[in-house]
């Protein structure tokens, strides 16, 4: 079969794309699209994933399906922080020489599949040529007014401190696909698997950043760098400090055995190694005590310095760093 060619890719890339409902007047085959607002504010966020960089190059679990999902799921996560759904996607692909037509199409429908199951509408994009897979994604996302998101300024003295899911698990899932030593026995093999899974196909907390904001919570930030470097984000933007208490974390399952097998602290792991995109989010006492799936693991607290995150085990500040994209 003779390959597609750019225009050939095209048409099959927007044949498979589906629209959710009636937001999107014009879509993918013209020069622009045309979308009607969903609600007065757009929320909008770009997010690029390199393989080689956000992906291992030369795994063959790292196949093109994996790219397309966690290109999508890594730019969603940015508006599960606001407390927003799933509005619209636009994708621009660049193929490298080692992908075929079905490698493409395969990109295209996982990035589709996981559009799908999260509300969201594909409505653009773009399909270009070069030496190494990359996945640019913006999303664009509908509050009803300002008071209808998440945000990192608004972190108060007392609030509570909490996060969703389980944390550490990307890290290890990374760990065993470079070869970490660590649970090998076959009765691991669930736990392994949701390791690997949980790095290369995370999944959005859309539904819980809009549960959340629902139920009164005001501030909110998606763990893609880990907790001791995103909880500063907050804890500057809003001018406070917030305390974490590393025994508090709530840790995936398999995460103690790999961290041991690399000689390193679970706790530490579960605060430095990034890319969970779970949710972190503060709230006052009342609220937080009527929340669900939320593990509370610090307190907000004043700070005259201007604000930051203060990491504590058993009661005694440790000092440590989240993920560092641009780090030498």
């Amino acid at each position: 079969m003779a390959p597609l060619g750019e225009r050939g890719l095209i048409r099959a890339f927007t044949a498979g794309l589906g629209a959710r409902d009636d937001r999107l007047l014009i879509g993918p085959g013209d020069d622009a699209a045309v979308v009607r607002p969903a609600g007065a504010l757009a929320v909008t966020s770009t997010d690029t994933t390199v393989v080689g960089v956000h992906l291992p190059a030369g795994d063959d679990r790292a196949t093109p399906a994996v790219v397309g999902h966690r290109a999508l799921a890594t730019a969603l996560s940015d508006l599960a922080a606001m407390g927003v759904p799933g509005g619209e996607a636009y994708v621009a692909l660049t193929v490298p020489p080692a992908w075929g037509d079905d490698d493409v199409l395969g990109a295209v429908a996982a990035t589709e599949d996981l559009a799908r199951r999260t509300g969201t509408v594909i409505a653009g994009g773009d399909v270009s040529s070069g030496p190494v897979a990359v996945v640019t994604v913006t999303v664009v996302g509908w509050a009803a007014g300002p008071e209808e998101l998440l945000r990192r300024d608004r972190a108060r003295p007392g609030d509570r401190v909490g996060v969703t899911g389980a944390l550490g698990g990307s890290a290890c899932g990374l760990a065993l696909l470079r070869g970490a030593d660590a649970l090998t026995a076959p009765d691991d093999a669930t736990r392994r698997d949701g390791l690997v899974e949980r790095y290369l196909r995370p999944l959005p907390r859309l539904d819980d950043g809009v549960a959340l904001l629902a139920a009164g919570v005001r501030v909110g930030i998606d763990l893609s760098d880990g907790i001791a470097t995103d909880a500063g984000h907050v804890g500057r933007a809003s001018g406070v400090r917030l305390v974490v208490d590393l025994e508090r974390l709530p840790l995936q399952g398999g995460v103690a055995e790999v961290a041991a097998a690399l000689g390193r602290d679970p706790a530490e792991v579960g605060a430095t190694g990034g890319e969970d995109f779970e949710l972190l989010v503060t709230a006052p006492p009342a609220v937080a005590a009527g929340l669900a799936g939320v593990t509370w693991v610090g307190d907000v607290v004043a700070d005259p310095e201007g604000g930051g995150v203060e990491l504590r085990r058993d009661g005694t500040p440790v000092a440590l760093q989240g993920f560092e994209h641009l780090a030498g």
